[in-house]
């Protein structure tokens, strides 16, 4: 998945963490079929990003891009985060049903490669499996099962430390293995291989350095 080419980068922040808001997040029409089914909602004062996903739709990405003089120096990333539908049997390591609830990529980028941990909300899967590898010149992507089931309409929080997970899944654990630049975020909910419908909603990003 490469994202984060069509979207215009968002002005620095002066403060030492960066809080991505509802209103941050870009459709990606590269990664996305013509519907952006992701809305801003508040919900008791606090905005938030809604994902709701219906067949036949396409599927459809939102993205953030780490602005570019911190690509190189950003530590971890925290999230909060909650399904409201799951899809019916989505289950991302079983072929024809990887539909998610809720995904939530973090990628980097070495020379023309692009390495992608991609972080879900399953229906069925088993949480902790990480299944559906991708190996090439240009793509490695790993899938994560962070959360699988109900109940919905739960917050959870999710913290990511970039450099760890970022040596575990692509450099064999290797504990001084460089780690490339940091170029982004994306979020999906998907439900087009099992026709059925998905939502979720994303709360509070924020981006440490």
């Amino acid at each position: 998945m490469t994202p984060f080419f069509a979207l215009p980068l968002l002005a620095e922040i002066a403060a030492a963490d960066i809080t991505i808001a509802a209103a941050d997040w870009r459709f990606v029409p590269s990664q996305s079929g013509p519907t952006n089914y992701y809305s801003v909602v508040t919900e008791d004062g606090r905005s938030f990003l809604r994902s709701n996903y219906v067949p036949p739709m396409k599927t459809a990405v939102m993205g953030w891009q780490t602005p570019e003089a911190d690509r190189s120096r950003v530590r971890k990333v925290r999230w909060s985060w909650r399904a409201r539908t799951l899809p019916t049997g989505g289950d991302e390591c079983a072929s024809g049903k990887g539909d998610s609830a809720a995904v939530v990529y973090l990628t980097w980028k070495r020379g023309l490669r692009y390495y992608t941990l991609k972080y879900v909300w399953s229906a069925v899967s088993t949480k902790g499996k990480v299944c559906d590898s991708k190996r090439n010149p240009f793509v490695a992507q790993d899938t994560i099962i962070l959360e699988t089931g109900g109940p919905v309409g739960t917050w959870k929080t999710a913290e990511v430390d970039l450099a760890k997970a970022f040596r575990e899944r692509f450099e064999g654990g290797d504990p001084n293995a460089e780690v490339p630049a940091f170029v982004g975020i994306g979020l999906m909910s998907d439900g087009d291989q099992t026709q059925t419908s998905s939502s979720a909603d994303f709360g509070t990003f924020t981006v440490y350095r």
